[in-house]
């Protein structure tokens, strides 16, 4: 780790959570969170961060974890299988690995790597990347509470596309309490990301945020979208707000991942009334600091 690296990381340690989760919203929001009464989407997504910190969560972003939280709630069928799982980047071993694989880190969102052809793959670019990401404490940058204990490991899965034979769409459903409301469609990811969003029945929704949405350009409704929105169902049955991750290939379903915080809270909803529009669908919960929770009185902000 770089010496800048280290004196940020040490000046971080030291910033309460609520102070640097404020700091962090006034930069990308250009305003103050709501804390005390919060309304929108993302003053609740921020809100959750340090109010609903259940002991759970943590299997449930951890990418290697989670997969036995899926195999448990829907079955194995849906989860994409793991190759390998390694705790260190010195122990990664190509030449155990197929052709094609996917290696990522267990605890952040930017340590991947997509190998299509192990012929074509630069191995000692991919290692560093993997290496950068093990360094990463996804905690600390962005106090998403659940990352906190999460263990950073990195494992590699089998390597699956879409309809398109060069990527994969994903597709995801935002929830509360067993409802889904919206799905996310991310497409060209590595060339132009764009996203379009639709509502549950696959009506195009016109809204965009943070990445550009493309409404001339049509997709057809997934023929597997019931299943994704009753596996959506099951996956946040429990949860004030909560992004379940799918992929379908060759029309079949997997659950990529499980998010309580996209963009960390850091949404610019087109036009800006979905933001309050989203943020009523979401009903707090009561306090949950560290495992232990803090009032039985349930938060009315809508």
């Amino acid at each position: 780790m770089r010496i800048l690296d280290f004196i940020i990381l040490k000046v971080c340690r030291s910033i309460p959570d609520k102070l640097w989760i404020q700091f962090m919203y006034l930069k990308h929001m250009q305003r103050l969170c709501n804390f005390r009464n919060p309304k929108t989407f993302n003053d609740k997504i921020q809100w959750l961060k340090l109010y609903d910190q259940r002991s759970e969560h943590t299997a449930m972003v951890d990418k290697y974890l989670v997969k036995e939280y899926i195999k448990e709630k829907i079955g194995e069928q849906y989860v994409i299988p793991v190759i390998a799982c390694w705790d260190r980047v010195e122990d990664i071993d190509f030449e155990k690995l197929p052709n094609q694989f996917v290696l990522k880190t267990t605890h952040d969102c930017g340590g991947l790597v997509i190998c299509p052809d192990k012929s074509q793959l630069d191995y000692q670019q991919s290692l560093e990347k993997i290496r950068k990401a093990m360094d990463i404490n996804y905690y600390l940058r962005y106090r998403e509470w659940p990352y906190k204990n999460v263990v950073p490991r990195i494992i590699a899965e089998e390597y699956i596309v879409d309809e398109a034979g060069t990527e994969l769409k994903d597709y995801k459903i935002f929830c509360s309490r067993g409802e889904p409301f919206m799905v996310e469609l991310d497409f060209d990811r590595f060339r132009g990301h764009k996203r379009n969003l639709y509502t549950t029945d696959w009506q195009l929704m016109d809204l965009s945020f943070n990445f550009p949405a493309h409404p001339e350009i049509e997709f057809a409704r997934p023929s597997n979208l019931d299943e994704m929105l009753r596996f959506a169902q099951i996956l946040s049955q429990d949860e004030p707000f909560v992004r379940i991750d799918f992929y379908s290939a060759s029309g079949k379903t997997y659950v990529g991942e499980i998010t309580f915080f996209p963009a960390s809270g850091y949404e610019k909803f087109v036009p800006a009334q979905y933001d309050r529009y989203f943020g009523d669908k979401i009903v707090l919960p009561p306090k949950t600091i560290n495992g232990v929770q803090q009032s039985n009185r349930r938060m009315k902000t809508r």
